[in-house]
């Protein structure tokens, strides 16, 4: 009998649901008797021994099957080696190590093999305990999926759930921005998910700008192309100054009546943190130590000092993130979905440890990745042609 356990932690993505119900198909095609488990709320539930059995539907019942977005089993952002944050939530008691629990809870539900499916945060995490295990003579094979609609995980060239999510952010915009209809000198910002990666961001104000071109306007009637279109794209990745494109964007809102912003969360949050730590402010940070983003809400600060800049009558700030992350995969994210949860079967059964990802460093060869090599915070490759081109479209 093969005990074969899930989890899925950090936030959620188009992928999650559809990774666990795909390994289960393939196992199930590989062993006889087998047992799934899942961990609810990730390592949370590794830690509370809060755990479900998982079962297939019928064949003939499964036909929509991985049209669900969200995570079967649900998420948590829990970091094993952070013993204070796991006590205080109260995950485990003083003097108690969150990794032995861990360990002794798989060791105890038989578990041969588990698969985590997460960003960087989780996907390290699993190297922790996959060390512990080790250290601690438990055989026991640790395989991950990188999750993350960010797109930065080192060094994966893309993980799963981004590209739907960033096909979702454009199409949330597709609606929102009727919304420069209601007044005039409106402006617009599209806050899009991404800290320390403008990926998303770039990603959806492209395909945004392509769906752009399906579309018909009509000057005569003051529904001009204009108005729909995107007129600065900020990411984390490229320095800008804001007084100069306060002055660009002034020129634009001056001719067309609006301005429409996709704002990275994590572009110019540095100017935010000196702000408030300078005022004494102080910032919550989650438990792998990032400064808490709503606390921040950079798309507020934005739009306070674009409308003074701008003359704004009118701001509307938008955030795509929910809507996007809780989508259905949709189909080039379910290609790379069976591409990578087959390999990872295929990788467990030969009992390997790691990330299945396409290795950049390996010229994008499907790989089982060390675990000692996935990171997190990969910049956006603003090299990237197809950016390169969308960008000559914000300068003046």
């Amino acid at each position: 009998m093969k005990n074969i356990a899930f989890l899925t932690s950090g936030g959620i993505a188009p992928c999650l649901s559809s990774c666990i119900v795909r390994l289960m198909f393939q196992y199930k095609k590989k062993f006889d008797n087998v047992n799934f488990v899942g961990y609810l709320n990730g390592y949370k539930g590794l830690l509370t021994n809060k755990k479900i059995f998982l079962k297939l539907p019928d064949k003939n019942k499964s036909d929509g099957i991985y049209e669900f977005g969200g995570s079967l089993v649900g998420n948590s952002r829990v970091k094993l080696t952070n013993l204070n944050d796991c006590i205080d939530k109260g995950y485990i008691k003083k003097n108690e190590s969150p990794l032995k629990i861990a360990s002794e809870q798989l060791k105890k539900d038989k578990i041969d093999i588990l698969h985590t499916i997460g960003g960087d945060d989780t996907n390290t995490t699993a190297c922790d305990l996959s060390n512990f295990l080790k250290k601690n003579h438990y055989k026991l094979t640790v395989i991950g999926l990188p999750k993350t609609i960010d797109n930065d995980v080192i060094p994966i060239n893309q993980t799963l759930g981004a590209i739907t999510a960033a096909e979702q952010t454009a199409i949330f915009f597709e609606n929102i921005v009727n919304e420069n209809t209601t007044s005039s000198r409106h402006l617009i910002i599209h806050e899009v998910m991404g800290r320390n990666c403008g990926w998303l961001t770039a990603k959806s104000a492209h395909i945004y700008k392509q769906r752009l071109k399906n579309k018909k306007f009509f000057d005569s009637v003051n529904l001009r192309k204009e108005a729909w279109d995107i007129h600065s794209v900020l990411i984390p990745e490229i320095e800008f100054n804001i007084e100069r494109e306060s002055l660009r964007l002034k020129k634009i809102m001056d001719k067309f009546g609006c301005v429409n912003i996709f704002l990275s969360e994590g572009a110019g949050t540095n100017v935010i943190i000196n702000e408030k730590l300078k005022n004494n402010i102080e910032i919550k940070k989650d438990a792998f130590g990032h400064y808490r983003l709503d606390e921040l809400n950079p798309g507020k600060w934005f739009a306070k000092y674009f409308k003074s800049k701008l003359l704004a009558d009118k701001v509307l700030v938008q955030k795509s993130g929910y809507f996007a992350r809780s989508s259905s995969p949709n189909k080039e994210d379910l290609d790379l979905i069976f591409k990578l949860c087959d390999f990872a079967v295929e990788s467990a059964i030969l009992e390997k440890n790691g990330v299945i990802g396409e290795d950049i460093e390996n010229e994008n060869k499907l790989t089982c990745i060390d675990f000692n090599r996935i990171r997190g915070d990969r910049p956006f490759e603003t090299s990237s042609k197809w950016f390169k081109e969308m960008s000559q479209d914000f300068e003046s």
